[in-house]
């Protein structure tokens, strides 16, 4: 009696498409193509490591310049609870994306689709608390970067602006990252939804993950600068 294999069954039904992946003509093999595409990832993620880096010379220059200044604000201006409650979002949001990754590893399509949801739900939620409990009480209040600095409350020092400038754009940068990082895993979670995701294919997502992580690392600085100060 001759024995049935995996080949042999897959081989009398349609393959998935994460099953039927074909590298580009230009890759010898599957590996070369997801080695390739995660070292383009790795140099687009230290770009963007060098972004960050000029908002935190910046923030380093001029909290050296006005140290007693720079923490009267910090503590006047932000809520380190809010910035608390964020950090733990981003850190639950970086669990779910890498089980997510292994989900995919497994073939496990369900088990994708629900990591990657939680992973934007946290996202979302990230982004609607800096809009509604940061962002849009200090542009009320006139609490802005720079010469937009219009606030008539009990103002701390003379360089509050200074502060809100080094506060405003890094966290908005940030904060547009975030963003990005939401429709990306919204194209994962269509892609996983067609079976594009499986052990023999999670290149893309993958990345994302990687994209996502450097998102988290960098709020994980941002916060204790900016909120504990």
């Amino acid at each position: 009696m001759s024995s049935i294999t995996t080949k042999d069954l897959t081989a009398d039904r349609d393959l998935l498409p994460w099953e039927a992946y074909v590298p580009g003509h230009h890759w010898r093999n599957a590996e070369d193509e997801a080695e390739g595409a995660k070292l383009g990832m790795w140099l687009f993620l230290s770009t963007e490591v060098l972004l960050f880096m000029g908002f935190f010379t910046a923030y380093a220059a001029f909290r050296m310049k006005f140290p007693g200044n720079w923490y009267e604000a910090a503590h006047y201006y932000l809520d380190w609870q809010i910035g608390a409650i964020n950090t733990c979002v981003l850190l639950l949001s970086s669990w779910t994306v890498v089980m997510a990754v292994r989900a995919a590893q497994l073939a496990k399509r369900r088990q994708i689709l629900v990591y990657l949801a939680i992973t934007n739900l946290c996202a979302l939620f990230f982004l609607a608390t800096k809009l509604i409990l940061e962002y849009w009480p200090k542009i009320q209040k006139g609490k802005l970067p720079g010469a937009n600095f219009a606030y008539t409350g009990e103002v701390q020092g003379a360089h509050d602006h200074i502060f809100l400038s080094v506060y405003w754009i890094s966290t908005a940068t940030h904060g547009f990252h975030v963003l990005v990082g939401v429709f990306l895993i919204s194209w994962c979670m269509i892609k996983a939804a067609k079976n594009h995701y499986g052990p023999k294919h999670y290149t893309s997502l993958e990345n994302v993950a990687l994209y996502w992580h450097l998102v988290d690392v960098i709020w994980i600085f941002l916060f204790p600068l900016l909120y504990l100060a």
